[in-house]
């Protein structure tokens, strides 16, 4: 059977896939974002340097790797330094660049537009703009801005607005508030910060109600959930306790739970699918690459190896076209 199974993947690899392959995990990474993280010395603030990037080299490793369409986000770190105004001009040029991509290569990329957070104001307005003008496909937001974590009442008003037009969330780990000096987790924060920022941004917006207060947002949680298959049986058994104690409202676990969607960069293992099974169900599944972040050929091998594993997975072999490309395009509102 194993030996079956791995022809399988292997054909379906060596022929590419019938159906649409959307990666809802790539970056944008534009001269003026770049230029502005190194005006301020922040271009090592997640303890790796960012990838060069262009669009024809997005569109080869997307030929290359047999994905059809991408989903544009601007990376970590969110380049707020003090000055808003500084901010907001960098943000409205990012989501113009990939706005100017998305339309110049029709049906090979979608944005998620990035925000001006922590100013709240200049958050909603270029929302709307990006939303309703430049017709981005959704929205990006960072665990957290400078302290100002997802879940937090501020971004209230913020929800609000995204709640009223239905909006698609893609969640992307950020340099946490705080973070550990002289150890190793605490310099290239992507090996274990950022799964620790993205399962404790989740879990704040878990305990503050934020899915079900605002159920036409659809949100989007990196890296296979990060550390939430592990985290939440713990915060479930301990929710009780502390309602009790008032150290917590009481909420709907499953309820905040049913509005969250994941996505598999970071190159699963087998065991890693089958935790994030415990979460969820194979319809809020995608496939993401983090293209930019890591060497081409080895984000193309990660894709061969998940091809595999999805065919070896019981529950996720029958959902692969969905997993791959069908699932996205729901969400997204695609054709």
């Amino acid at each position: 059977m194993k030996c079956m199974l791995l022809l399988l993947g292997l054909w379906m690899s060596a022929n590419s896939f019938a159906q649409q392959v959307v990666d809802v995990h790539s970056h944008i990474v534009t001269t003026d974002y770049m230029n502005a993280l190194k005006r301020h010395h922040a271009e090592m603030e997640d303890g790796c340097p960012l990838p060069e990037w262009s669009v024809e080299a997005h569109l080869a490793f997307m030929e290359e790797a047999g994905i059809d369409c991408s989903v544009l986000t601007m990376p970590s770190p969110q380049p707020y330094f003090g000055n808003t105004e500084e901010l907001a001009q960098i943000i409205r040029s990012v989501n113009r660049e990939a706005a100017r991509t998305k339309a110049s290569y029709q049906g090979k990329f979608l944005f998620c537009a990035s925000l001006p957070l922590p100013d709240m104001d200049r958050a909603i307005a270029e929302a709307i703009y990006a939303l309703d003008t430049l017709q981005a496909d959704g929205i990006k937001l960072a665990t957290n801005v400078r302290g100002l974590y997802l879940g937090d009442s501020k971004l209230d008003p913020l929800m609000e607005v995204l709640n009223a037009r239905g909006t698609v969330v893609i969640i992307h780990p950020h340099v946490p508030a705080q973070r550990p000096e002289n150890i190793f987790t605490g310099g290239p924060i992507f090996v274990y910060e950022y799964p620790a920022e993205t399962t404790r941004a989740v879990l704040n917006m878990i305990v503050n109600n934020v899915m079900v207060r605002y159920p036409n947002i659809r949100f989007i949680v990196p890296h296979s959930g990060s550390f939430l298959p592990i985290a939440l049986p713990r915060f479930r058994a301990a929710l009780p306790l502390l309602v009790s104690k008032g150290l917590a409202n009481k909420v709907d676990v499953e309820k905040n739970l049913a509005n969250l969607y994941y996505d598999l960069a970071g190159g699963p293992t087998a065991e890693i699918l089958e935790m994030l099974l415990s979460i969820t169900t194979p319809d809020h599944i995608m496939y993401g690459s983090d293209f930019g972040f890591v060497p081409n050929d080895i984000l193309i091998k990660v894709k061969q190896s998940l091809v595999q594993k999805l065919q070896a997975n019981d529950m996720l072999r029958v959902h692969t076209e969905d997993i791959w490309g069908n699932n996205a395009k729901r969400l997204f509102k695609q054709k």
